[in-house]
């Protein structure tokens, strides 16, 4: 029997070199790719079956010129796939995350559908243009990315560092997310792009959303809602939560 998430994410944390990360998350301009975090064959018997079992409640959406594929919300893998939880909440994650960005990081508010979400390139053409993971809360926003499928040899993540900084030249980075292979940043700083799928590929991607301040003003709320909306989960999913969480 596969062990399970907590004592895999306990022993992976256990293993990095935490010290060197840190040094390169800050040389990187708040950015450090983990290969082989999680090790791909537990990747592909515990989390990929979970990630494949909740394929019938993805959302299609489609932004002419940005965006097409396939996104399930936190609320579906909150009562779906609830194994990804188990790594989103872990206490020794987490306080690795904490030492690597020099923050207090917490959970986002239950209302935030991004929080810990699934992402799934599986037409030919999905992709998503070049964008930073805006931080619309009172604080900063980390993304954590990381890869369960990835059958691909066109559908890339590309990352531009130190775009718009002072003194740096951009640098461009092309990566493959591996199953197991994890992507941490901080959102309003990673200009960061994933160019289009091949015929006959898949990629599926799992994100999670940390914040050093869980407050947002009802303007940036509203704005946040609709965006997720129409880019990523539908009315329907974030409205009705949101609706929900008010009232009750």
């Amino acid at each position: 029997m596969a062990m399970g998430i907590t004592e895999a994410v306990d022993r992976a944390v256990a293993a990095l070199d935490v010290d060197r990360l840190h040094r390169e998350y800050w040389e990187q301009n708040e950015f450090l790719v983990i290969r082989q975090f999680l090790p791909r064959a537990f990747v592909e018997e515990v989390l990929v079956p979970q990630a494949q079992g909740v394929k019938t409640e993805l959302n299609r959406n489609y932004i002419p010129g940005h965006k097409k594929g396939g996104s399930v919300s936190y609320y579906t893998v909150r009562r779906r796939a609830p194994l990804f939880l188990d790594l989103y909440r872990s206490d020794s994650f987490r306080a690795f995350l904490d030492r690597l960005v020099d923050a207090k990081l917490l959970l986002c508010p239950e209302n935030d559908p991004h929080s810990c979400a699934l992402y799934y390139y599986t037409e030919p053409g999905d992709h998503i243009g070049f964008h930073y993971d805006t931080s619309y809360y009172k604080g900063a926003r980390y993304t954590i990315l990381m890869g369960l499928v990835d059958r691909s040899t066109q559908c890339k993540l590309v990352c531009e560092l130190f775009k718009d900084h002072p003194t740096k030249a951009p640098q461009r980075l092309e990566l493959i997310t591996e199953p197991g292979d994890m992507v941490i940043f901080n959102g309003d700083k990673l200009w960061h792009a994933v160019t289009p799928l091949g015929e006959g590929e898949e990629r599926i991607a799992l994100t999670m959303e940390y914040v050093t301040n869980p407050e947002m003003g009802a303007f940036k709320r509203l704005y946040s809602n609709l965006k997720d909306s129409f880019a990523y989960f539908g009315l329907k999913t974030v409205f009705k939560q949101a609706l929900a969480k008010k009232s009750s």
